[in-house]
């Protein structure tokens, strides 16, 4: 049965509305949404498919959907505004605005260091719960008391949980105010951007059903996609990889009132295509920050060649990964041919991204399973392809 494509579409682009009703016909999607904005006008607004696995709710106009990791992108930007502004500085120690965590050694550790996942705290020694982490202030005395798993600074491991709550605790000692107050009053409701850190009960209606490879939207300890015992333990592999991470700061289900409703900024923010692409488009273009920060958020903070030891502890081969502050650089050419092109994704395969250079900015939401937090996903991929090949760029997102 064929699924009917619903919004507007750039003539220009009537590639990508093709490649977004093949990913229905011919790549499992459920429901999903992208967006694409070129030059300040939105050329792309596309949804379609179900908001649920039973497909009784058509993806609407409105859907919201728990986009996982590519909530990063918004917590780091939270920061980088605040920096903007000169409120905080990147090259502080973080004790100098949470004094708590100067504990168990880490006094000197620079905020730079939270946002390009080099502090070692990918999780407290001792496993949380699920109601823990939905806890703001007791997930963050815990972090705050924790050794790092490994010397802050000398290597990279994806915070996959902590680094929303190690970032957001900054901003909220500097704001008086939680991170997801801060996106909202300050970037979202301005821009008219559809989207939540702490989704109010009063949106939860909209939300679609996030459809996990185990039928829900729980994700299993491992990392998602990975089969069991794939991921290196702790106990043959020195630092620990992302299932320790998920294990000891587990988010539950995310299709649940109460973790939609708490703040876990590294990944629990509800979405649309458009809000997402509409903040990347005032992000990229200026609009948010100066062009200093802009260029300082994009350099880059991984060493040549580095292997990320959370995300590279399942994998075969390194990783062509490499994080600059808050965000991913575009290594394996996923957010298009623009190797300065930056962004985030997040686990089943979502993906938003700011390409200034070209002007533009790009968002892929769904609520199907599919690829990992790198934006991998062959429906991203070929909507990115679809995107660049319409510009009349060659990439190499196939």
């Amino acid at each position: 049965m064929t699924t009917a494509v619903q919004g507007t579409c750039a003539p220009q682009f009537e590639t990508v509305r093709a490649e977004f009703a093949r990913n229905f016909a011919e790549r499992d999607e459920v429901g999903a949404a992208v967006a694409v904005w070129l030059d300040g006008e939105p050329v792309v607004d596309l949804w379609g498919g179900h908001a649920d696995a039973d497909g009784t709710r058509p993806w609407e106009r409105d859907t919201l959907v728990t986009v996982y990791s590519t909530s990063k992108g918004m917590t780091a930007l939270c920061a980088h505004l605040l920096a903007d502004r000169g409120e905080l500085d990147l090259d502080a120690p973080v004790a100098r605005y949470w004094p708590e965590f100067a504990q168990a050694g880490k006094g000197e550790v620079p905020v730079r260091w939270l946002l390009s996942h080099r502090v070692g705290l990918i999780g407290p020694r001792e496993p949380l719960t699920a109601e823990d982490v939905y806890d703001w202030e007791k997930t963050c005395a815990v972090l705050a008391a924790t050794e790092p798993w490994w010397e802050p600074g000398t290597a990279q491991g994806y915070h996959a949980v902590s680094f929303g709550f190690l970032v957001g605790e900054v901003v909220r000692r500097i704001t008086g105010v939680s991170l997801g107050t801060f996106l909202r009053t300050e970037i979202t409701e301005p821009l008219g951007a559809d989207l939540y850190i702490g989704t109010p009960a009063s949106e939860h209606g909209r939300c679609a059903q996030f459809i996990g490879p185990e039928g829900d939207g729980v994700l299993s300890s491992a990392f998602p996609g990975i089969p069991d015992g794939t991921v290196r333990s702790l106990d043959s592999h020195p630092f620990a990889p992302l299932a320790l991470a998920m294990r000891h700061m587990p988010m539950g289900d995310v299709n649940s009132a109460a973790c939609r409703s708490a703040e876990i900024p590294a990944g629990n923010g509800n979405a649309t295509a458009r809000g997402l692409a509409a903040v990347y488009r005032a992000l990229g273009d200026g609009e948010l920050v100066g062009p200093g920060t802009l260029a300082a958020l994009r350099e880059r903070q991984s060493r040549p060649g580095e292997r990320d030891l959370v995300l590279g502890a399942f994998a075969e081969e390194d990783l062509p990964f490499a994080w600059a502050s808050g965000y991913m650089l575009n290594e394996s050419h996923y957010f298009g041919p623009n190797r300065t092109a930056f962004g985030h994704g997040g686990a089943g395969g979502s993906l938003a991204f700011a390409d200034p250079e070209n002007r533009l900015a790009y968002a892929y939401v769904m609520n199907s399973f599919g690829g990992g937090t790198t934006g991998d996903d062959t429906r991203n991929l070929k909507l990115v392809e679809a995107v660049y090949a319409a510009l009349g760029q060659a990439g190499d997102a196939a």
